[in-house]
């Protein structure tokens, strides 16, 4: 017998997953062409071409004992020593090799960072709409995930909601800027509310709450608008970050968390990330992947690409009727449910050979994700299938 825990996983095993096979199931009986499948997030851009060579020439040239051998569990000290440069150019900020774990991917340093950090029902906020893998990642270590009220007037954070349900038991914040599903991006007016909240919260309760930033679609921005850097804000942030999207390696499964030295009990929290990712059996991020990304740390993937499916998705279903906020960030579209029924919106829209993802799995029931990282092929041929959809609930 399996796991009391494991048995309520594998019944509620994730819909967005689901849908990604049944597209596959589609594609057989109707052809590849015939299905518009935008139920994940995975990457149509190709990776940049440094990419390649740097695999190339890491693999011909290299010792073998440099690319395929361990290392500290945190990731090789140069390749580390390399991210924080590029932070700090980056962002203005003053972190070193030590700030610095290589993980594997965004969702391997989630779940190193609760387990460093989470005792027995410890509380971890969310704001909806989020990611859904964040119930599972605070379940594995037993904490407690408190949702705070998706505010659908602009998806910004609702931080009247959030003070409320602050208590003794947090220990942690998830922010997720740009966002997944909705693509908005986090204010610094917002991110300062939520600072200045936090800092208050901790001098009540005399504890450290700590707010982990987690960011594989920082680079995916459009129309200039720019993403803040949470560690300027809030000494206690954890950033996680992932090269899934930015150099569209998501297969690849490398990140990174930054740990800044000002944190509370920054020692004894980068010691037990460091053992964290050895006994979940990550052992340490994949070797040859740290190599590629020092390599390729100023490479970037072609925005402009997405962006020609935002704008195209965008402009022509709130032209059929359709009702969303136009994304600053991400590859998300996040559409109001015809019918109010985000279940039965999607079940309608498989109809026409189109898969999107229910709200509900983001806590945000009544509206679903459209992910548009996909062929623009795939947008256009779509559009006769929406437009007809919206006819059908008129």
């Amino acid at each position: 017998m399996i796991s009391e825990k494991m048995v309520s996983l594998v019944q509620n095993s994730s819909v967005i997953r689901a849908m990604f096979e049944e597209g596959r199931e589609l594609a057989n009986i109707y052809g590849e062409e015939n299905v518009f499948d935008f139920s994940i997030g995975n990457p149509s851009v190709e990776p940049p071409i440094e990419v390649k060579e740097a695999i190339i020439d890491i693999i011909t040239n290299d010792s073998p004992n440099l690319v395929h051998g361990y290392m500290n569990n945190s990731g090789y000290e140069d390749v580390r020593e390399v991210v924080a440069k590029h932070i700090n150019n980056t962002h203005g900020t003053t972190f070193v090799g030590e700030n610095i774990v290589m993980t594997v991917g965004a969702a391997g340093g989630l779940n190193v960072i609760f387990k460093a950090l989470l005792n027995k029902d410890d509380e971890v906020i969310v704001f909806a709409p989020y990611f859904g893998e964040y119930r599972n990642y605070v379940s594995n270590y037993d904490g407690v995930l408190v949702e705070i009220s998706p505010n659908t007037v602009d998806f910004q954070p609702n931080l009247d909601e959030f003070k409320k349900k602050i208590t003794i038991k947090t220990k942690a914040v998830i922010v997720n800027t740009p966002n997944n599903p909705t693509g908005v991006v986090y204010s610094e007016e917002t991110i300062c509310k939520l600072a200045s909240i936090l800092e208050e919260k901790q001098k009540e309760f005399g504890t450290s709450i700590y707010l982990i930033s987690d960011e594989p679609y920082r680079e995916l921005v459009y129309d200039g608008v720019e993403v803040p850097y949470l560690t300027k804000y809030y000494k206690n942030t954890v950033v996680g970050y992932s090269y899934s999207k930015s150099l569209s390696l998501p297969g690849e499964r490398i990140g990174y968390l930054v740990l800044p030295s000002e944190m509370d009990d920054f020692l004894n929290v980068s010691a037990a990330v460091n053992v964290a990712n050895r006994i979940l059996g990550y052992v340490n991020a994949p070797s040859l992947m740290q190599r590629v990304v020092a390599r390729c740390i100023d490479a970037k993937v072609d925005v402009e690409i997405y962006n020609r499916n935002r704008e195209e998705l965008y402009n022509n279903l709130t032209a059929f009727g359709y009702h969303c906020i136009k994304p600053q960030g991400a590859f998300y579209l996040f559409i109001e449910a015809l019918g109010g029924d985000d279940f039965a919106f999607a079940n309608a829209a498989k109809k026409h050979n189109i898969l999107i993802v229910p709200g509900t799995s983001f806590g945000c029931p009544g509206y679903c994700r459209i992910a548009y990282c996909v062929d623009y092929s795939k947008v256009t041929g779509a559009l006769a299938g929406f437009e007809k959809l919206v006819k059908e609930y008129q």
